[in-house]
C-alpha cells in the first residue's frame, strides 16, 4: 500500500519366529511368548522396541518420531502478497528449523505467525501515515481551500532545499505527510517568498532558510 508525499509528491521483505523352547509356537503375528527369546509386551500388549502397529525397527533406521528425520534438505516460504522474506533471515530462520527437525509444513506455520505479524505493522503504519494527511487536509493554517496552494510553496522548499537522499526517507517513513514536517516547508517557503519582494528602497539581499530559522545565528 503506498501513500502520496505531500511535500515531496511521490510515492511514499517385520518379523517371523521360531517355536519356542517350552514347545510352544508363535501366535500368527509371529510373536514370542515371554518364556522364550522375544521382548517382553509392554502395557498395551505390544513388544518392547515395537512401533505402534507392531512393526520392529531395522538397523539404524530412525523412528518416525525422530525429528531430525522430518527436517526436508531445503525449505521453500510462501510470504503474502505485500510482505517480502529477507534471505539473510530466511537462512537463520531456515537453519533453526532443522535444528529442531521441523517439518515444511510446521516451518511455514511458524513463518505464517511472523508475516503477519509483519502485516499488522504495516497497516498500523498506512493508517498512521493516512491520520497525518488528513490533518493537513484540515489544518486552519495549511488546509482547507488554499491546501493545494500552501503545498506547493512546502513542496518548493523541499526541492530547493532538500537533498535526494531527505526526500527518499520522507517517502519511505511517510514523514513527508506528518503535519509538522508538512507546516515547516511551507513556512520557511512562505517566508523565503516574502522575503524576495523589495519594499521601501530596501536593497538587502534575500535571506537563506538557515537564517529564517535561526536568526539569532551571527552572519560570518
Amino acid at each position: 500500500m503506498t501513500t502520496e508525499s505531500l511535500v515531496s509528491g511521490q510515492d511514499t521483505p517385520n518379523a517371523g519366529g521360531q517355536q519356542s523352547a517350552d514347545g510352544v509356537k508363535p501366535d500368527s503375528a509371529g510373536a514370542q511368548p515371554n518364556g522364550g527369546n522375544a521382548p517382553e509386551a509392554n502395557a498395551d500388549g505390544q513388544q518392547a522396541g515395537a512401533n505402534a502397529d507392531g512393526a520392529q525397527p531395522k538397523g539404524d533406521e530412525k523412528p518416525a518420531d525422530d525429528k531430525g528425520a522430518k527436517a526436508p534438505e531445503s525449505y521453500d516460504f510462501k510470504m503474502p502478497e505485500g510482505v517480502a522474506l529477507d534471505s539473510a533471515a530466511a537462512e537463520e530462520f531456515s537453519g533453526i528449523a532443522k535444528e529442531y527437525g521441523l517439518t515444511q509444513e510446521q516451518a511455514q506455520k511458524v513463518a505464517d505467525v511472523g508475516a503477519k505479524m509483519v502485516q499488522r505493522q504495516l497497516e498500523a503504519h498506512a493508517a498512521q501515515v493516512a491520520e497525518w494527511t488528513e490533518a493537513v487536509k484540515t489544518d486552519k493554517e495549511i488546509g482547507g481551500d488554499k491546501l493545494n496552494e500552501n503545498l506547493a510553496i512546502a513542496r518548493k522548499t523541499i526541492d530547493t532545499f532538500g537533498s535526494p537522499e531527505l526526500k527518499n526517507v520522507l517517502n519511505q517513513t511517510g514523514l513527508g505527510n506528518h503535519p509538522e514536517i508538512v507546516k515547516l516547508a511551507y513556512k520557511i517557503g512562505k517566508a523565503i517568498s516574502d522575503d524576495g519582494f523589495v519594499r521601501g528602497g530596501n536593497t538587502t539581499a534575500p535571506r537563506s532558510a538557515a537564517e529564517i530559522m535561526y536568526p539569532s545565528m551571527a552572519k560570518n
